[in-house]
């Protein structure tokens, strides 16, 4: 990796940190020193269910995605981490705890990973790093995540589709017509319906 690269990585992930927050130059040095850069090929895990996970990774470019097995022993993904995310297990890294997914790559990926001890550290040390956490947290496991959540369990297939497609036009062209069917809790053969319905114009 090159001087530029490694400054260009940086200048992304920061111009992202301060849509939650304002940060001080000194928080962002400090920040800086825990940020270790990793290449993570397609296919390969950057967390396996039952891992003790200890960092969160930004994504600098890629795509990766959350998944369990579900009870038939069918692969449920639960959620996906394109560019400007941050991907982790963050219950199981917060507690110290086996995860419960798995999180694995779609494409090639290169991210920026930083110890959870030390970002908590960080947090306890500088004020403005403790709002950013805040407003990460509240922004991605509130507001994002209820109507996400009561979606699910009102909505049916058809109508969580159409949303997705609406929203995230860009990652929906990225993935896989089984990627998209195991988020949904549908089959390939039941996403390829869904899709005829939606080209067709019909519930």
């Amino acid at each position: 990796m090159t001087v530029l690269e490694a400054q260009s990585d940086l200048a992304q992930f920061f111009a992202k940190a301060r849509t939650y927050a304002d940060l001080s130059p000194q928080a962002e040095a400090a920040w800086t020193a825990i940020l270790r850069r990793r290449d993570l090929p397609k296919d390969a895990p950057l967390i396996r269910a039952g891992d003790v996970p200890s960092a969160y990774a930004f994504v600098v470019s890629g795509l990766l995605f959350q998944h369990y097995t579900g009870p038939a022993g069918d692969m449920v993904i639960k959620y996906f981490f394109p560019e400007n995310r941050i991907a982790a297990s963050v219950t199981a890294t917060m507690l110290g705890a086996p995860s419960r997914f798995g999180i694995t790559a779609i494409e090639d990926c290169v991210l920026l990973e930083y110890d959870f001890v030390a970002f908590k550290r960080l947090v306890d040390a500088f004020p403005d790093m403790a709002t950013f956490y805040i407003r990460y947290l509240e922004r991605h496991w509130i507001i994002e995540k209820e109507p996400e959540e009561i979606a699910f369990r009102h909505d049916d297939a058809l109508d969580r589709y159409r949303a997705f497609i609406e929203a995230q036009p860009d990652l929906h062209r990225r993935l896989k017509q089984h990627h998209v069917a195991a988020w949904l809790g549908i089959t390939p053969e039941s996403l390829s319906r869904l899709r005829r319905a939606i080209a067709y114009g019909r519930r």
